[in-house]
């Protein structure tokens, strides 16, 4: 992984939407069903914030609960896992390696090869369609 991003608060302001911000500087929750429209062709799925690459879109599936969900990230370096014990729930939270932004966490109920679900915030991530990047 390359050099890691900072930025001050007032940059991420102005980089991202209010949503993106309270989520990914924050580590807030967007709504489950408001942001899983991305297309399912092939592509990468990348971080908002620094623009790191992800997740593979061949790894994307339909879990059933309104986020975009994964069961695997491009490479173990991509994310960092991290404790979350917030909100009386005891949870591994997921965080880009390269900006620290919050992406979501992840869960040991997802398919095979992994059996892991990195339950992700749609609003977090943008999307590459293969050849059009």
């Amino acid at each position: 992984m390359t050099d890691k991003v900072t930025k001050t608060d007032a940059e991420w302001r102005a980089q991202l939407s209010d949503l993106a911000y309270k989520v990914t500087r924050k580590h807030g929750t967007e709504r489950a069903f408001t942001n899983d429209n991305f297309p399912k062709s092939a592509g990468t799925f990348s971080c908002i914030c620094c623009n790191a690459a992800l997740f593979d879109a061949g790894t994307k599936f339909d879990s059933g609960t309104g986020w975009p969900s994964f069961y695997a990230p491009m490479s173990p370096e991509a994310v960092i896992e991290k404790e979350d014990n917030g909100f009386f729930m005891r949870r591994t939270e997921i965080l880009c390696s390269k900006c620290d932004a919050h992406l979501g966490h992840v869960f040991p109920d997802g398919p095979q090869p992994t059996g892991l679900r990195y339950c992700m915030n749609g609003v977090a991530l943008t999307f590459d369609e293969d050849g059009k990047a």
